[in-house]
């Protein structure tokens, strides 16, 4: 049974209190991406600029004072090579500013490496949380497909733990129909939490017969009866490590509701 009482948060509030960017656009151009959605809705980007990413000059320059709560960065876009330098000095205000914050990242091992070393001595005040979606390559290929493949994510996220950051994975969008064989690769490498959540929009969809599998895939695997499934076997596991989503959620209640 879900429970009716839990409070449905919205956004980037599930995880912080507020959220800091320094780019436009982004290099890895997931098929789901909201923020692209956004982007092309509200004319800042178009379908094919989204990928090229542009510093906002005035979030790199600008101060950053103490803020209530805990800070997310980044959510619109993601620490590449390309954006490295300018999101270590953004990170280097938020954190000598005494903030706590999360960072999010498709992580590139080389761009983890580099925060590790930098920012050591303010590893308490730092979290990790590694969105790492399939074990698949061929899934992440297709849905993100400029983003790091498998083995270098769970590298970056063996080499944060390693190194004694607190560590989290969000599993969201989940791109295998059972994400606990996921989620039990990456339990030994996990101090915080593992966030399993559902695909909430597809960008476009490209319906030739080359690729309408994809789509008709995730239809299979966001069914009622899979989220349900997958809800219930989270009760296997430490609920203080592994979380459903609101995503998830949302979705079952509105389908109860019908």
């Amino acid at each position: 049974m879900l429970s009716r009482s839990r409070k449905i948060t919205l956004g980037t509030k599930e995880w912080a209190d507020s959220n800091v960017n320094c780019y436009f656009g982004c290099s890895n151009n997931c098929r789901y991406c909201y923020a692209k959605k956004m982007a092309i809705r509200f004319k800042r980007k178009t379908e094919k600029t989204w990928k090229i990413m542009e510093p906002n000059l005035k979030a790199i320059k600008k101060g950053y004072l103490k803020r209530k709560g805990r800070i997310m960065f980044p959510t619109s876009h993601d620490i590449t090579m390309e954006s490295l330098s300018s999101c270590l000095i953004v990170l280097k205000k938020i954190i000598d500013a005494g903030n706590e914050i999360l960072i999010t990242t498709k992580p590139r091992l080389s761009c983890i490496k580099l925060i590790c070393n930098d920012f050591y001595k303010k590893k308490n005040s730092i979290q990790f949380r590694f969105t790492i979606t399939s074990k698949n390559n061929e899934l992440l290929k297709f849905w993100e497909p400029y983003a790091p493949l498998f083995k270098e994510r769970i590298e970056a996220l063996k080499f944060a733990y390693h190194k004694g950051y607190k560590t989290s994975v969000s599993i969201e969008p989940f791109l295998d129909e059972d994400p606990y064989t996921l989620v039990d690769i990456l339990y030994p490498y996990i101090t915080e939490s593992i966030w399993i959540g559902k695909m909430n929009y597809v960008f476009s969809k490209n319906k030739t017969p080359k690729l309408i599998n994809f789509y008709n895939y995730i239809d299979k695997i966001n069914s009622k009866e899979n989220l349900l499934r997958i809800f219930d076997m989270a009760k296997n596991y430490d609920n203080s490590i592994v979380r459903i989503k609101d995503s998830i959620y949302n979705f079952l209640n509105k389908v109860n509701l019908k």
